[in-house]
């Protein structure tokens, strides 16, 4: 049964007309007509979650969010069509513009709110307040697999009901004929009694004089006509065809080129340049000191490349530069022997004193630092003049590298254009505030006075990135009379978010989950799933552990424990029934058990893995189940369950950054190795629809992958991995 939001949606119609058209999004209040009437600018560009229907009978999505691969921008326009019973064929979409007008307000509410209720006689002020908080946070933000559960969720469906509605009501007054006697389907509204008919956009200028219900009544799930089905992805033409544009694509008349080298000790400073050689060189136009770094600036990226080779620099890394990877492993065990903590949760008894040694058991793990690795290296072309500033580049945070570029360029943030391009990878990477490849082009473009595309190389993209945390998580658990764990006990030595990460489904009476802060001094930001892809290979290696120590079958334990989270439940059985699941050997083959909840949805992993008298792994087949609740493009899921897989492949099997004098070591594929398409396994998905509230689908399929991975290794050679990544173990010994 279709329900009504229980939050009004200030939805925007009346006056908003572009070319005969009907322009309607959502906004705070009407006085916020004007935010759009300036972002117009004639062009029909719109709020963020807004729907453009031409007269042509065409409906625009304009989508707040990057595209990098996730299909973001066919998830919205799916759900907007479907709400306003669109056409499909003719739905196209844009990518909204670094525009404060555009901050996107229902990614503020999703984070806030989420699904609790606020009073109608409230929604006004509690909007016009979401708004301004998205404006004053620079909010545009792609990450977090938020975009179909907060945009999609609160905007993209209410502005496409919301739509739907008006166009009936311009019809029922061109006829003169109720409401109710009326059907809309595929961009037409008919009267049924006559059977005449109108396309939307011949009623869409008619429709915009009507304001907007507040509370559409959006569709049940068993009314979608889109929503549900598999539909070819917007995206994917350009990519297949080379026509796609990416930051490192962008091209300005007159534009220069930059290579930059930062001072090796993350932190450190430039004390000397010695640019005599450099500057000699062909094509070079200048060479500039950014007190982090150098660059070399020149009519070709090669010759700058070239020049910054020959360019001798001195620099003070402080004392960062006696700093190796062993000396921060150990800070990291000292500050947890000794640092007090701070605690996730605190639930029953958690006290050891009296309790049998054969009941307890210990174990710690450990994974380091991961570089982002996304195939197109960090780039952006930027022009400074007349206190003007346009920026081009790939960005998961337009308003956040807008707003950067001015502070960079002294300018205000009115003045700067961000024109955004595809990402060519992101995972987090293109995310921060600080926006360390925006600030620097900008930097340079106004040292030189031209339009200058920095382009980071390879080397220089891995060694400074803003790394996955390396942590360390140490455990102690007790089992009762059952086999049961009653204690469940936990410290890490590193905290950023999200704040659930490391906690478990499972039912255990006593739970002491805490941690120390403890970092070195490497740069740290979100990586794809952040938290969770670390904490499920702890908690849920240490239950496999639990269920061995037990003596029970380590899938049937994990069920046993998970009555209190049937949702858990059920896509861990469907995960294994898929797999076939078996515990011990078959065949020289053995599987390994995963689940975890992380941005709303549940993922499981069943890995089967083999290992052979070398001691080499071949991860043969997984299997997986996901319960997001609604699946809105299965297609999209299942892809993205797919590249989880592969990404955290990567960092389970390879990802390793290693600190040398304080400096990164690795610089580029030969010693940062990715899963390469001959050892990808077999990777079978089944998508449950549990009801549940929209979760993400960017990142959940992450984190139980390493865990399902060395869970099976256990299986297999009686090996217990409890340091990443796998190509330091000796598996050798195990078969």
């Amino acid at each position: 049964m279709s329900k009504k939001l229980t939050r009004r949606k200030f939805l925007m119609g009346s006056g908003a007309v572009v070319g005969g058209g009907l322009v309607l999004g959502y906004v705070a209040l009407p006085n916020q007509l004007n935010d759009l009437a300036k972002a117009n600018k004639g062009s029909g560009a719109v709020l963020s979650g807004w729907i453009r229907i031409t007269p042509d009978n065409k409906v625009t999505v304009m989508v707040p969010h990057s595209e990098m691969g996730q299909g973001v921008h066919t998830a919205l326009p799916m759900m907007a069509a479907d709400e306003l019973d669109a056409d499909w064929d003719l739905v196209s979409m844009e990518q909204a513009p670094a525009l404060s007008e555009y901050a996107n307000e229902p990614l503020g509410e999703g984070f806030i709110v989420g699904g609790k209720s606020v009073p109608d006689i409230l929604a006004p002020l509690i909007n016009k307040a979401f708004y301004q908080i998205a404006q004053a946070m620079n909010l545009q933000i792609t990450g977090g697999s938020t975009s179909v559960r907060f945009t999609g969720h609160y905007g993209m469906r209410v502005a496409g009901a919301a739509a739907r509605e008006m166009l009936l009501r311009a019809a029922a007054q061109e006829w003169e004929v109720s409401l109710n006697s009326l059907s809309a389907s595929k961009g037409v509204v008919t009267h049924l009694p006559s059977g005449r008919s109108l396309t939307y956009g011949e009623l869409a200028e008619a429709a915009s004089t009507f304001d907007p219900n507040p509370t559409p009544v959006l569709k049940a799930k068993a009314e979608h006509t889109i929503v549900g089905t598999k539909r070819k992805r917007f995206d994917i033409p350009s990519k297949v065809d080379g026509s796609a544009k990416y930051g490192i694509d962008a091209e300005v008349d007159g534009m220069l080129y930059a290579a930059i080298a930062r001072v090796p000790v993350h932190g450190g400073t430039v004390t000397s340049i010695d640019e005599v050689a450099a500057a000699a060189m062909p094509g070079v136009k200048k060479i500039c000191n950014l007190g982090y770094g150098v660059a070399v600036v020149a009519d070709k990226y090669w010759r700058a490349k070239k020049a910054l080779e020959a360019v001798n620099f001195e620099f003070d890394g402080g004392e960062a530069s006696t700093l190796n990877s062993s000396a921060i492993s150990a800070k990291f065990e000292r500050d947890l022997d000794t640092m007090e903590p701070e605690f996730d949760i605190e639930k029953g008894d958690v006290n050891f004193e009296g309790v049998s040694g054969s009941n307890i058991h210990d174990a710690q793990y450990e994974v380091p630092y991961q570089a982002h690795a996304c195939m197109e290296p960090l780039n952006c072309t930027a022009w400074v003049r007349d206190g003007m500033c346009d920026v081009w580049t790939g960005s998961q945070a337009p308003l956040m590298a807008r707003a950067t570029a001015a502070n960079a360029a002294e300018v205000d943030e009115e003045n700067v254009t961000v024109h955004g391009f595809m990402l060519g990878g992101g995972f987090g990477r293109r995310i921060h505030a600080e926006n360390d490849y925006v600030a620097p082009a900008v930097e340079i473009s106004k040292m030189v006075g031209a339009p200058v595309k920095t382009v980071w190389s390879r080397e220089e993209d891995m060694r400074f990135d803003e790394y996955r945390p390396a942590v360390i998580s140490r455990f102690r658990g007790v089992l009762d009379e059952g086999n049961k764990p009653s204690m469940w006990y936990n410290r890490y030595s590193d905290k950023r978010e999200p704040v659930e990460a490391p906690l478990v489904p499972y039912s255990i009476p006593g739970q002491s989950i805490g941690y120390v802060v403890s970092q070195s001094h490497l740069k740290l930001g979100p990586w794809r799933s952040v938290d969770h892809s670390q904490h499920a290979f702890f908690t849920e290696s240490f239950i496999d552990e639990l269920a061995y120590k037990a003596g029970i079958d380590p899938l049937e334990y994990r069920l046993s424990l998970l009555g209190d989270a049937p949702r858990h439940a059920a896509v861990l059985r469907a995960a294994a029934v898929k797999a076939g699941w078996y515990s011990g050997k078959r065949g020289g083959r053995a599987m390994g058990a995963a689940v975890h909840e992380s941005f709303g949805s549940i993922c499981a992993h069943i890995a089967e893995v083999s290992v052979d008298e070398s001691g080499q792994l071949r991860v043969h087949r997984v299997f997986s189940a996901v319960d997001c609740g609604e699946a809105i493009n299965p297609d999209n899921i299942e892809s993205q369950i797919e590249s989880a897989i592969i990404y955290g492949m990567t960092a389970a099997l390879y990802g390793e950054i290693t600190v040398e004098n304080g400096a990164v070591v690795q610089g580029n594929f030969p010693d940062y190795e990715m899963v390469r398409m001959d050892e990808v396994p077999e990777i079978d998905v089944q998508i449950i629809e549990s009801g549940a509230p929209l979760g993400g689908m960017g990142e959940p399929g992450l984190p139980p992958i390493a865990p399902a991975i060395t869970n099976a290794i256990f299986a297999a050679t009686n090996i217990r991995v409890r340091k990443l990544p796998l190509m330091n173990v000796d598996l050798k010994a195990g078969v």
